[in-house]
Protein backbone atom coordinates (compact mmCIF):
# COMPACT_ATOMS: atom_id res chain seq x y z
CA UNK A 1 0.00 0.00 0.00
CA UNK A 2 1.35 3.19 -0.67
CA UNK A 3 0.85 6.14 1.97
CA UNK A 4 -0.22 9.07 0.74
CA UNK A 5 1.80 12.32 1.20
CA UNK A 6 0.73 14.75 3.47
CA UNK A 7 -0.06 18.45 1.37
CA UNK A 8 2.05 21.16 2.47
CA UNK A 9 -0.63 23.40 3.86
CA UNK A 10 -0.12 27.10 4.92
CA UNK A 11 -2.94 29.82 5.92
CA UNK A 12 -3.84 32.86 3.88
CA UNK A 13 -3.40 36.34 6.08
CA UNK A 14 -6.87 37.79 4.70
CA UNK A 15 -9.36 34.79 4.85
CA UNK A 16 -7.46 32.81 7.52
CA UNK A 17 -8.41 29.98 5.85
CA UNK A 18 -5.83 27.11 6.04
CA UNK A 19 -4.79 25.79 1.57
CA UNK A 20 -2.84 23.50 0.20
CA UNK A 21 0.75 24.97 -0.96
CA UNK A 22 0.42 25.23 -4.40
CA UNK A 23 -3.11 27.25 -3.67
CA UNK A 24 -1.55 30.24 -2.44
CA UNK A 25 0.71 32.73 -3.53
CA UNK A 26 3.52 33.62 -1.32
CA UNK A 27 4.99 37.33 -0.64
CA UNK A 28 8.18 37.52 0.91
CA UNK A 29 10.36 40.30 3.06
CA UNK A 30 14.07 39.87 2.96
CA UNK A 31 16.30 40.94 5.41
CA UNK A 32 17.17 44.18 3.78
CA UNK A 33 13.38 45.01 4.14
CA UNK A 34 12.82 44.14 0.19
CA UNK A 35 8.96 43.10 -0.70
CA UNK A 36 8.79 40.69 -3.31
CA UNK A 37 6.23 37.76 -4.45
CA UNK A 38 7.83 33.99 -4.65
CA UNK A 39 6.16 32.28 -7.38
CA UNK A 40 8.85 29.39 -6.48
CA UNK A 41 7.84 29.79 -2.71
CA UNK A 42 11.05 28.54 -1.83
CA UNK A 43 13.00 32.41 -1.24
CA UNK A 44 15.10 33.00 1.80
CA UNK A 45 12.53 35.91 4.59
CA UNK A 46 9.39 36.22 6.01
CA UNK A 47 6.69 34.96 3.84
CA UNK A 48 2.63 35.78 4.02
CA UNK A 49 0.59 33.86 1.78
CA UNK A 50 -2.15 34.83 -0.03
CA UNK A 51 -5.22 32.74 -1.52
CA UNK A 52 -5.27 33.00 -6.11
CA UNK A 53 -8.24 35.34 -6.09
CA UNK A 54 -8.95 38.62 -7.17
CA UNK A 55 -10.94 39.75 -4.32
CA UNK A 56 -8.25 38.89 -1.72
CA UNK A 57 -5.92 40.62 -3.04
CA UNK A 58 -7.65 43.90 -3.07
CA UNK A 59 -8.83 42.78 0.66
CA UNK A 60 -5.33 42.74 1.03
CA UNK A 61 -4.13 45.90 -0.62
CA UNK A 62 -7.12 47.83 1.37
CA UNK A 63 -6.77 46.17 4.86
CA UNK A 64 -2.82 46.84 4.88
CA UNK A 65 -2.29 43.50 6.06
CA UNK A 66 0.42 42.24 4.25
CA UNK A 67 2.40 45.38 5.48
CA UNK A 68 1.32 44.32 9.13
CA UNK A 69 2.24 40.59 8.49
CA UNK A 70 5.36 41.25 6.70
CA UNK A 71 6.66 44.99 9.22
CA UNK A 72 7.16 46.68 6.31
CA UNK A 73 5.93 48.98 3.77
CA UNK A 74 4.66 47.03 0.75
CA UNK A 75 4.62 48.71 -2.86
CA UNK A 76 1.29 49.00 -4.80
CA UNK A 77 3.07 47.81 -7.47
CA UNK A 78 3.36 43.85 -5.67
CA UNK A 79 -0.15 43.82 -5.67
CA UNK A 80 -0.23 45.05 -9.54
CA UNK A 81 2.40 42.09 -9.93
CA UNK A 82 -0.23 39.87 -8.17
CA UNK A 83 -3.00 40.40 -10.20
CA UNK A 84 -1.49 40.08 -13.14
CA UNK A 85 0.34 36.79 -11.95
CA UNK A 86 -2.99 35.62 -10.70
CA UNK A 87 -5.08 36.23 -14.05
CA UNK A 88 -2.28 34.24 -15.78
CA UNK A 89 -2.84 31.03 -13.54
CA UNK A 90 -6.53 31.40 -13.99
CA UNK A 91 -6.15 31.25 -18.07
CA UNK A 92 -4.10 28.74 -17.30
CA UNK A 93 -6.66 26.77 -15.79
Amino acid sequence: MVKKRKVPERKCVVTNEMKPKKDLIRIVRNKEGEVFVDPSGKKNGRGAYLSLDLDVISKAEKSNVLSRTLNAEVDPAIFEELKTLINGKIDEK
